[in-house]
């Protein structure tokens, strides 16, 4: 916290002053606000007037302008002795003044607030319109130097702030107008390559320069800080610079460049120069914010000193009060040789502007700042939210938005075996069994194995038999029971192949004796790579097409499995939605979630596969013919058959699948759809869902924001590359819990616009900052 204390004087020494005391903390209402006095004391200017006269009468190259013939006779060693005690006695004088009764309960409450205030920085303003009082050595008051951390400034009592605050759209250099005037016995050179070392600058420097072209810097650029280097006096309260050999000037001769130079942005005018007052009190009359001046003529070694370590602190981010405070110290170390060194350097402040730090004068105002990134961050997430779904809407994103996908089906537990299948696999060695019996086969099912299946399954009332294996064949002459049951049973269905008129492939016929109410369509959709992850469970084939099923295989099963069994009601929506139970089975129309590029092919919805493993239980064929089986195992069940041996191909890459061997057999995965509807109906598991578009648009716009106020708050990017990380891990958490319950939203377009977002806000904030 930053506090300011304000001192009002008004009066002289020769009636007093009428003093008020007003504390608070920077940029608030004071807290505190009381009256005390002052009284007057004469003695006060004798004896500043007599230390100003020991301190002139020293030896020393200065920055002040020599008269001519201006000598002096008294030793060093004896001035230097008279100005240390005179300085004594002006300091004494003063702080018994400071001790008057009448201002004693300001003392007592400056007290108070210094205490409280011991962590934090004190910025003290001086106000008044005594010139005297407006040169006497402040930092000598007993309470600053009791409490370090304090700095006062001197400052007219009425202030007008008239300059603009720099904000980030000027510059990220400090812009520095360095005037390098008559240097006559002086070096002054050290203070140019002082300056030169600075970092982050912009700096012109004019050397011995003609008031025109001073003028026309002032008029023509912006500048944060005017600085000047070399001789300067003060005359009847009036300031004067050297600015080459011949030729001196005013700031009134500079007036309309230096007011034009306070309105585009001047913060701080520095006078590296002797008796720098007369020009701070021409300065007030410019509002020119903050002004750093040396009270009496200063030595010039004294003043390279003050400078280098006014800029180390200043630019080690030290506030401009603090800087200037660290180096009045740092003199002390040179006044065994230079007396009173430390009581050259003053503020002159302009009470109505807040003195800048280094930070602010390169980045500009931080607020301003933070405000132009909030708003670039808000107009970045939209535009980056349109160029994303643009380019997702193309199908650029399609692949990594299916591989984000099949990671976090990956990630969910695996669910228990649907105990409502029963599947009855046809292996290799099934395959061996059949031939060894003599059985002939047209297929990987022969009409005797077939035959002697069903006989040995339906006494044990099975809910539905499913036949997953194709035969556009008739059952043999000799099997007409076989022909007749397949022609009657209301519980038996099989499977036929739509055309596919891309390839010009008209499909596969279904047995000849299954009527039409009792076929479904085995056929699916597959994306690139082979993998299956979307449920077609309703089509219309092409009127060429060998298959006339509509529903698919595996909705066949489902409906009557939930009629026959479970009383469940199915109709049709007046939107033509089929409706089951409380379920309704909606048709995707693309573009849908990630998939952008998709034709509408029939009625399709993602299938939410409960298991990576097998579906339900399953027993081979051989198993069944044998009797080898609990008849448990297949009262009330839906029973598939079809071929898992390994010379039929029929296998599917899924959202498990990492490696060419982790397949999934088509019976398992018609297991998989038939499971997916029947859970859904009647143990609420969710169907797998998308939002519409503009849901799907406002969810990726959240987290560009997101990105965009990720880039604003942390703009370095070693809080923003971890914070960053954990935004994506909890994205990519909120979208597999969604996921769980049956929703897919955009991962990877979320991420792409948290991430681009984030990144051109901190492009923008380097760039502003």
């Amino acid at each position: 916290m930053k506090k300011l204390v304000v001192l009002k004087l008004d009066g002289d020494f020769e009636q007093g002053f009428r003093v008020s005391l007003e504390v608070g903390e920077e940029g608030k209402q004071p807290s505190t606000d009381i009256n005390g006095k002052l009284p007057p004391c004469l003695a006060i200017p004798e004896y500043y007037e007599r230390w100003r006269f020991s301190y002139r009468s020293l030896n020393g190259r200065t920055r002040i302008k020599s008269k001519n013939g201006q000598t002096t006779n008294v030793s060093f060693t004896r001035a230097c002795s008279d100005c240390s005690q005179a300085a004594k006695e002006l300091s004494d004088r003063f702080n018994t003044w400071l001790l008057s009764d009448s201002f004693r309960d300001l003392r007592e409450k400056c007290i108070e607030h210094f205490t409280l205030s011991a962590e934090d920085r004190i910025r003290v303003i001086v106000r008044t319109s005594c010139r005297t009082l407006q040169q006497l050595p402040w930092h000598q008051w007993d309470l600053v130097k009791r409490y370090g951390q304090i700095e006062i400034a001197i400052s007219p009592p009425e202030s007008e702030c008239q300059g603009k605050v720099k904000t980030s759209t000027d510059s990220n250099k400090v812009r520095i107008l360095a005037i390098l005037g008559h240097s006559g016995g002086i070096n002054i050179q050290k203070d140019q390559k002082m300056l030169e070392q600075l970092p982050g600058v912009d700096i012109r420097f004019l050397v011995e320069p003609q008031r025109q072209e001073i003028n026309d810097q002032l008029w023509e650029q912006a500048w944060d800080i005017l600085f000047f280097a070399g001789h300067s006096e003060t005359e009847a309260q009036t300031g004067r610079i050297y600015i080459n050999r011949t030729e001196s000037l005013s700031v009134g001769d500079l007036k309309h460049g230096l007011e034009i130079a306070v309105k585009k942005g001047l913060q701080l005018a520095i006078f590296n120069s002797c008796d720098g007052m007369g020009l701070a009190w021409e300065l007030e009359e410019l509002h020119i914010p903050q002004a750093i001046v040396m009270r009496e003529p200063v030595p010039d070694r004294v003043a390279q000193e003050f400078l280098k370590y006014f800029l180390q602190a200043f630019v080690g981010e030290k506030s401009l009060y603090q800087a200037v405070g660290n180096a009045r110290k740092r003199l002390q170390g040179l006044e065994n040789q230079f007396p009173c060194a430390s009581w050259l350097p003053a503020i002159y402040q302009n009470a109505a502007a807040v003195p800048p730090t280094w930070h602010s004068l390169r980045y500009g105002n931080q607020q301003a700042s933070r405000l132009r990134i909030l708003r670039t961050a808000l107009v970045a997430s939209v535009v980056v939210t349109a160029l994303v779904l643009g380019v997702r809407h193309f199908g650029l994103l399609q692949s990594l938005e299916l591989q984000a996908y099949d990671q976090l089906m990956r990630l969910r537990p695996d669910e228990q075996p649907d105990d409502r299948l029963l599947v009855v696999t046809i292996t290799e060695e099934d395959l061996n069994y059949q031939d060894k019996m003599g059985m002939k086969r047209q297929g990987s099912l022969s009409d005797a194995a077939l035959a002697q299946l069903l006989k040995k399954l339906e006494p044990h009332q099975p809910s539905a038999i499913g036949l997953d294996i194709y035969r556009d064949f008739q059952v043999s002459d000799g099997h007409k029971d076989l022909a007749t049951k397949l022609r009657q049973s209301d519980r038996f269905f099989a499977v036929c192949q739509g055309s596919n008129p891309t390839n010009g492939h008209i499909g596969v016929a279904p047995p000849p004796e299954v009527p039409k109410d009792r076929l479904g369509f085995s056929d699916v959709v597959v994306d690139p790579h082979n993998i299956l992850r979307r449920h077609w469970w309703y089509a219309t084939f092409n009127s060429d097409s060998l298959c006339p099923a509509e529903l698919s295989f595996s909705l066949q099963l489902a409906l009557y499995y939930l009629i026959q069994e479970k009383g469940i009601k199915v109709r049709e929506t007046p939107e033509g939605y089929l409706q089951v139970g409380n379920i309704s089975l909606k048709p995707w129309h693309f573009p849908a979630g990630g998939y952008q590029q998709e034709e509408d092919l029939g009625y399709q919805m993602l299938l939410n596969y409960r298991t990576r493993g097998n579906i339900a239980r399953s027993i081979t064929l051989t198993e069944v013919l044998k009797g080898k089986f609990d008849p448990n195992w297949v009262k009330d069940r839906i029973v598939l058959i079809g071929v898992t041996a390994k010379s039929q191909k029929d296998d599917f890459f899924t959202p498990f699948s990492r490696d060419p061997d982790q397949t999934m057999r088509g019976i398992f995965v018609q297991g998989q759809m038939i499971s997916q509807i029947l859970s859904a109906v009647l143990d609420g598991r969710p169907l797998l869902s998308v939002w519409q578009w503009w849901e799907e648009a406002f969810w990726v716009l959240g987290w560009a924001i997101g990105g965009g106020l990720l880039a604003w708050h942390y703009r370095q990017l070693k809080y923003l590359l971890p914070a960053g990380g954990i935004v994506i891990f909890i994205l990519s958490g909120v979208c597999f819990i969604l996921l769980i319950r049956g929703w897919w939203v955009p991962l990877v377009p979320s991420v792409l616009a948290l991430m681009v977002t984030g990144g051109w806000v901190v492009l923008v904030a380097r760039q502003v900052i």
